[in-house]
């Protein structure tokens, strides 16, 4: 027979006076099953999973070229909208796509960044430098839709 026990502190409980008040305690809600310690490392195993992936991921970004950069936020930004473009049409997506898209592109706007202040690239410069080519962007259908088209 599994037992539960449920253990929650409040800091704002109040004493009546002339009674001492034991020790503070923090607001702390645990739950204890017989087989939760084990969950909790199979949890942190898939945390560890799931870290893996994305160091290789980085590593893959870090291998490429500033102009492969450039091209893939490009793509991503394109296929984000596109998404959007389902979403506010009702269509078919995989709501968990935004958040993997987003990290993505930021992952890859970091790389960037850190390439920049590698060569001493200051955040004013680096913003013109950004203006720019956000400018020079020829727009194109993402690859998911030019894959459709063919």
């Amino acid at each position: 027979m599994a037992t539960v026990s449920l253990a929650a502190a409040s800091p704002l409980t109040s004493t009546p006076r002339g009674i001492a008040a034991p020790a503070p305690r923090t607001a702390l809600l645990s739950l204890r099953l017989g087989g939760v310690t084990a969950m909790r490392f199979a949890g942190l195993a898939a945390a560890s999973v799931a870290m893996a992936k994305r160091e290789q991921e980085l590593e893959e970004i870090r291998a490429m070229t500033t102009e492969q950069l450039e091209e893939e936020v490009v793509d991503l930004k394109g296929e984000l909208f596109l998404l959007r473009l389902k979403r506010s049409a009702r269509q078919e997506f995989k709501n968990s796509e935004f958040g993997r898209m987003r990290k993505r592109i930021a992952r890859m706007l970091t790389v960037k960044r850190e390439r920049e202040i590698e060569q001493g690239i200051n955040k004013r410069l680096s913003r013109k430098l950004d203006r720019k080519w956000k400018q020079s962007i020829v727009v194109r259908p993402p690859p998911s839709l030019r894959e459709n088209k063919e």
